[in-house]
């Protein structure tokens, strides 16, 4: 009997240095994510881009979860989560190693191959830790258990602005040349590569759980014609789709939606703290709704924030000044709870599809890629202010999601 507790015992444990171990990669892609808010202002002056050039950075990024979820979903049922977990961070270290080149070339494609490679390994982590995390504990928690390590993501999220305005911006201030300016780069990128590189050997060396959930003797089209089957996934990766989208486009614009004379008139330096307080309301409301998921059904909180959202972003388009400011950083505190909370309500009940179906909902996060380049040209032709109307429509399907839409039908 003491043998059985001690051994009990032991794998809670390992469990739980486990989660604490995936939550860092949470927070990581967070960091590398956010950072692109402070690239894409940054390249729009040195390259001398329009709206819609600019978004190219998010095209290219979250391209790359659309062309590599499925070949990363194969790849993780064939390594394992521990070996794609390794193989994933290798390749977003050989993506921010191509910063330097493209700073030194201080050519604009070269910038977004290496943006496509860095995410492509994200892209790998992501299919690898979220079905891990949602497993790691009983089905009815899953949502909450996924928004706290999501927090740590928002963590991440809240901290790249900050500094990446302090090595990126403050640095160019001084800079007389568009070459020197191309190359402030350099400096934050090479130190992710090293920080990436350094958690790819602790994953070599730790210990995570080893779930079931293979496939039986299913074939790959047979596996993903039935995920068609499950109504709640299919929607709930329209749903990802919508939410990234929306949530990425929102916080790509800030900085030049801050710079707009009638809106705060900041320069891009002092207009890229602010980006700080959209990501930090998401961390915070995450660590919220951790707990508040305990009491409070998903998917009605999911329609609730959703319908908030929608509201602060009507609000700040048709105002001005301080409101219009802070009425839409105050999005963030509604996304909070979005992307796990959808994550978990659409792998609900999916079993031995699970892993298949992360990989379907990461495919979706291809929203990012999207939405921010429609708003781009919706900016470049009827202005700035007014083309955040497309990331309401994005948060009315939410809502719709979070009421109907996520409801298991058998």
């Amino acid at each position: 009997m003491s043998t059985h507790a001690s051994s009990v015992s032991q794998s809670k444990s390992g469990q739980r240095f486990a989660l604490v171990a995936l939550t860092s990669l949470f927070f990581m892609w967070g960091f590398i994510t956010s950072l692109n808010d402070i690239l894409i202002p940054h390249l729009k002056s040195v390259f001398s881009l329009n709206y819609t050039q600019a978004m190219l950075i998010q095209m290219c990024f979250f391209g790359a979860y659309f062309l590599v979820s499925v070949p990363a979903g194969n790849l993780v049922k064939k390594v394992g989560f521990q070996r794609g977990l390794g193989i994933g961070l290798m390749i977003a270290a050989a993506g921010c190693l191509l910063f330097i080149g493209a700073a030194k070339v201080q050519t604009y494609w070269v910038f977004l191959t290496a943006l496509f490679v860095l995410a492509s390994g994200i892209t790998i982590l992501q299919v690898a830790a979220n079905p891990l995390v949602t497993i790691m504990g009983p089905e009815e928690t899953a949502s909450s258990r996924l928004t706290m390590t999501q927090a740590f993501n928002s963590l991440g999220t809240t901290v790249a602005p900050i500094i990446g305005s302090i090595l990126i911006f403050s640095a160019t201030v001084e800079f007389a040349s568009k070459a020197q300016e191309a190359e402030s780069v350099i400096v934050p990128y090479f130190g992710l590569a090293i920080a990436l590189v350094i958690l790819a050997l602790i994953f070599t060396r730790i210990s995570l759980p080893t779930p079931d959930l293979e496939e039986s003797s299913q074939t790959i089209g047979n596996t993903q014609s039935s995920l068609m089957e499950y109504r709640h996934l299919v929607l709930g990766a329209v749903a990802i789709f919508m939410y990234v989208g929306a949530e990425v486009s929102i916080g790509s614009f800030l900085v030049n939606y801050f710079g707009l004379e009638h809106i705060a008139n900041m320069p891009e330096s002092e207009a890229a703290h602010y980006i700080a307080y959209y990501w930090g309301g998401a961390m915070v409301g995450r660590f919220a709704g951790a707990v508040l998921m305990q009491k409070i059904s998903a998917g009605k909180l999911l329609a609730f924030n959703s319908i908030a959202a929608a509201a602060l972003i009507a609000l700040s388009i048709s105002s001005d000044g301080v409101l219009a400011m802070w009425s839409i950083l105050l999005v963030g505190l509604c996304n909070s709870i979005m992307f796990p909370t959808i994550f978990s309500l659409a792998l609900k009940g999916l079993g031995v599809n699970t892993s298949r179906g992360s990989g379907l909902l990461c495919l979706a996060i291809v929203g990012g890629a999207v939405v921010p380049v429609m708003q781009g040209a919706l900016a470049d032709n009827i202005g700035l202010q007014i083309s955040f109307a497309l990331p309401v429509l994005c948060y009315l399907y939410i809502a719709y999601y979070g009421l109907i839409g996520s409801k298991v039908r058998n």
